[in-house]
């Protein structure tokens, strides 16, 4: 596929991966699996942008939509999954397709982190896969993309 730019957007704690509850999360830091993603698919220009805020997400998701340039969005929005009703409308106001992607199998763990409340709006879920989930994401928007789903 020619000219595709995915935005890799993570939320609140993802900035401690490597260090954070490792049993859950992995060893893995963001930077070592934004490296891998860049090393995997040849050819996709990546943005990556994390943060603590959850407005500093809902301006990149509309600075996204208002200025072009991003084919699709990878989001891991850590806690804010549970309850940002604001990071929902967000999504749900852009045209661009959101993958919505976890770490750890979120069904399989405490009972708030089993409901999601920006999945109804993102095109699809990966949860489960450790740093995979980014990569299994990708591979899902790229079919979005291409027509394939």
């Amino acid at each position: 596929m020619d000219n595709v730019s995915i935005l890799v957007m993570n939320g609140p704690n993802l900035s401690r991966l490597g260090k954070r509850e490792p049993g859950i999360y992995g060893t893995r830091t963001l930077d070592d699996i934004n490296s891998e993603l860049v090393s995997a698919f040849h050819g996709i220009s990546f943005d990556f942008f994390q943060s603590e805020e959850e407005g500093e997400l809902l301006e990149k998701l509309f600075h996204c939509e208002d200025n072009g340039g991003v084919s699709g969005v990878v989001l891991n929005a850590g806690a804010f999954t549970h309850y940002s009703i604001a990071l929902r409308d967000a999504i749900s106001a852009i045209s661009i397709p959101v993958i919505e992607v976890h770490l750890s199998n979120i069904y399989a763990r405490e009972e708030f982190r089993r409901k999601s409340v920006i999945s109804e709006v993102c095109s699809g879920v990966i949860s489960g896969f450790g740093a995979n989930s980014y990569h299994l994401g990708v591979r899902g928007l790229l079919g979005i993309l291409d027509g394939r789903s």
